[in-house]
């Protein structure tokens, strides 16, 4: 990778406008952005309740790198590079499973489930099993969520995880399911995609379907410009003792905001999604508690549901998207929720941003792209995103080239 040329893009960046064209298809940056971006941030790779059982695993790819998440015999979440010791064979398949070891599809050789290797077939007398246990990747748990960190020195954990414990914890999610899940394709390269899932700008044209329940026309990050129902719901969430923020650092934020007048959750008629409650407080009207992580996810959490969204990239002008719908373990479907429709809105909506994105990468490859201004007000988020991305990125090549480059962002 060229960072010297890479650096000159980043610093062409004029404050508060878009990325320079190359940043949004150039092959060479895609392979930095790979390294640079999402090796070194911490990302949400699922829920623990997915995996609740000693031995259930859930296998992902970061970009082309395989991650195996198991739960060990005592209870315990790890990670690891989803890569056999021995000649590299990806251990499991992408997916969920269940066993009570890993073991290597092509010459067996066998890990217990803390990621130490238990047998290793007709290897010399001096090979030495302690040295062949797979690669672990940092894990963290945080109030049901599964977080991994792929860098040698993660950044700072601590305080997303006080935090984020106290605002998601009311919601349960330790005893949670999933309800409905799906995966997209977008052709568009991955900042489009998380550009366009930060800002509601477009929502109002786009997204019908979301604009019934969603506030699309609040103003800066749900600020309701003092609106009688705003100042009412804040009242409900003090009484109610749900802490509501806004909190975050650079690379994630988290708030609890009121939807719609009248409108209890972000299904098509603002009705709750399943009967069994996973925040009960407040009979479940608790407006939804949103949380996004830079580089690639964000959630609602209302009373009954959470609804997930993933982006991760595979080709400079590809994502794959993953959306996941939880309710309570103990919803039955058919009965206390509708299986076929519990992803609407949401649904629609992805498709909708999909089509946008892949719009967008059609316009920022033209020859005659150029970085446009974001709205300071409608599109703070992006605004933040995109600020966040020119200064990791800008870090991570003084870091390399050990020179301090200039950085436009705000």
């Amino acid at each position: 990778m060229d960072l010297a040329k890479i650096r000159g893009e980043l610093d062409s960046r004029l404050p508060g406008h878009s990325l320079p064209q190359a940043l949004y298809n150039d092959p060479a940056v895609f392979a930095f952005d790979l390294e640079a971006i999402y090796a070194q941030s911490w990302l949400m790779a699922g829920f623990t309740c997915e995996i609740s059982d000693p031995g259930a695993y859930t296998s992902i790819k970061v970009g082309p790198w395989p991650i195996l998440i198991v739960r060990g015999r005592d209870g315990v979440i790890r990670g690891f590079h989803n890569s056999c010791r021995h000649r590299g064979a990806v251990l499991c398949k992408e997916g969920q499973g269940k066993s009570p070891r890993i073991v290597c599809p092509y010459h067996k050789w066998t890990y217990n489930l803390d990621g130490s290797l238990m047998s290793a077939a007709r290897m010399p007398d001096d090979f030495d099993k302690s040295d062949h246990g797979l690669r672990p990747v940092r894990t963290e748990v945080v109030a049901g969520v599964i977080y991994i960190c792929l860098a040698d020195n993660p950044p700072a954990f601590e305080q997303f995880r006080a935090e984020m414990t106290e605002v998601l914890a009311p919601h349960d999610l330790e005893n949670a399911k999933v309800a409905y899940s799906e995966v997209l394709l977008e052709k568009a390269n991955w900042k489009l995609v998380l550009e366009n899932g930060r800002e509601c700008y477009h929502c109002q044209a786009s997204h019908p379907e979301l604009s019934k329940t969603f506030p699309v026309g609040s103003g800066a990050y749900f600020d309701y410009n003092g609106a009688e129902f705003a100042r009412i719901f804040d009242e409900r969430m003090v009484e109610l003792a749900l802490p509501s923020g806004p909190i975050g650092e650079d690379w994630w934020q988290a708030v609890r905001f009121p939807l719609n007048p009248g409108m209890l959750s972000m299904t098509m008629d603002g009705q709750p999604a399943s009967k069994v409650l996973m925040c009960k407080p407040g009979g479940g009207d608790i407006g939804s508690l949103r949380w996004a992580l830079e580089p690639h996810s964000f959630a609602h959490a209302t009373g009954e549901m959470l609804f997930f969204f993933s982006a991760m990239p595979l080709t400079p002008r590809e994502t794959l998207v993953t959306a996941k719908w939880l309710v309570h373990k103990d919803a039955v479907a058919g009965v206390d929720y509708d299986p076929d429709t519990i992803n609407e809105p949401w649904h629609s909506t992805n498709i909708q941003d999909r089509d946008l994105a892949e719009n967008n990468q059609d316009g920022v490859d033209s020859r005659g792209y150029v970085p446009g201004p974001y709205s300071p007000e409608a599109e703070i988020l992006v605004l933040r995103f995109v600020d966040w991305y020119c200064k990791k990125a800008s870090a991570y090549i003084d870091g390399k080239l050990g020179t301090k480059g200039r950085l436009h962002a705000a």
